[in-house]
């Protein structure tokens, strides 16, 4: 038996380090060995894989607790490739180990029904049916039982036989060091048996790809990143399972008026400089495609806003309504003729002279009164 190889001193770090320790200490050799920046040095490749070799045991807790219990002799042997792992790497043995027994996702296996994959499908939605609802169909293509062979991947008529490598089981054991292992059949891929006379139809896959058409009901009060499950109509199972599941991905499209927060809405409303100072009624759009009456008082300002109770959008699943907040963009006046100019000049002078210009314009006024101070204060 080959000498224990001791991970912790490849690392440069105690046997009581902790997970950032380790990787601190991993990043730090990998960057210092890395074949990139050691393109002419032979043996800074092999202390890099030495090094990721250490880190790959130390960093998972499991394969930690085996290290420290067996040494390293825990992952030598038992089939060809480096490191005696017959190829697969540390992930592939470690997977294999504890993937069926720790709740682990990664391989199917055995002979008997798999269930069929879940299937995402993205919606667009405009603002408009997402605050209404909608009832819609959708067209995707998913893999269906294949009719013929009624999904067993045998030409009908025929029948398949047991596998040869793993005796219908679908799987095959490997002696890994002090491990047994267990896998996926390699010949079988796991069905258990081998067809051989596939099905002209499918190939022997079982199902075939076909477009579906779905209807889907779209509750009013949907948003960006909310999904609709429709249970049982995603792909076709394998080997008779059930059915996987579709879930609809909604994505609300930008709207030319309107900002949604929850279940309110912004709208930036632009008004002339006249009705701002003035006031007056402005007309404005409504998510529920008509329009409000928003009555603007005398010397409104730029981004004061104005609350439009119920509104917003339709809640999710509520007959309760958002509001709807109205900011107010005062526009300047733009291509003044000469008259026009002159007027404003007129305007002007008798808003801005003496006493006045507190009076009229309070936030500049008082503005410039302070700079003035401030200015005078810089020459003392």
């Amino acid at each position: 038996m080959a000498e224990s190889k001791d991970f912790y001193k490849v690392l440069g770090i105690d046997k009581k380090a902790d997970a950032s320790e380790i990787k601190k200490a991993y990043r730090k050799l990998a960057m210092k060995y890395h074949p990139d920046q050691n393109k002419d040095n032979p043996e800074a490749e092999a202390k890099f894989k030495e090094v990721s070799e250490a880190y790959e045991i130390l960093k998972d807790e499991q394969k930690r607790a085996a290290y420290d219990h067996y040494g390293s002799e825990a992952f030598e042997g038992g089939g060809p490739g480096p490191g005696g792992f017959g190829g697969g790497g540390f992930g592939d043995i470690f997977e294999d180990m504890f993937g069926d027994f720790m709740g682990g996702g990664g391989r199917a296996g055995g002979t008997g029904p798999a269930r069929g994959s879940d299937v995402q499908y993205t919606m667009q939605l405009s603002m408009e049916e997402a605050y209404k609802g909608k009832d819609a169909e959708v067209k995707i293509p998913l893999n269906e039982e294949c009719e013929p062979c009624k999904g067993s991947g045998a030409e009908p008529g025929t029948s398949s036989d047991n596998c040869g490598t793993c005796s219908g089981a679908g799987r095959v054991r490997q002696q890994q060091g002090f491990f047994t292992i267990e896998r996926t059949c390699p010949a079988c891929g796991g069905a258990g048996s081998t067809i051989k006379d596939p099905c002209k139809k499918c190939g022997g896959e079982g199902r075939i790809q076909k477009n579906k058409t779905l209807k889907v009901k779209i509750p009013a009060g949907v948003d960006t990143g909310r999904r609709v499950r429709l249970t049982g109509e995603g792909e076709a199972g394998v080997r008779g399972g059930p059915r996987g599941d579709l879930y609809v991905l909604i994505a609300i499209k930008p709207h030319k008026f309107f900002k949604r927060d929850n279940a309110n809405l912004h709208c930036r409303v632009p008004i002339p400089i006249t009705k701002a100072a003035l006031g007056g009624d402005v007309d404005v759009p409504t998510i529920e495609e008509g329009r409000a009456k928003v009555k603007v008082p005398p010397g409104t300002q730029v981004g004061q806003q104005f609350r439009l109770k119920g509104k917003g959008m339709t809640q999710l699943r509520s007959d309760v309504r958002g509001d709807m907040f109205i900011e107010i963009y005062v526009e300047t006046p733009v291509n003044l003729d000469k008259k026009q100019q002159d007027l404003l000049k007129q305007l002007d002078k008798s808003i801005s002279d003496g006493k006045a210009g507190s009076k009229h314009s309070p936030e500049s006024s008082g503005f410039f009164t302070k700079a003035r101070e401030f200015w005078d204060d810089l020459k003392e």
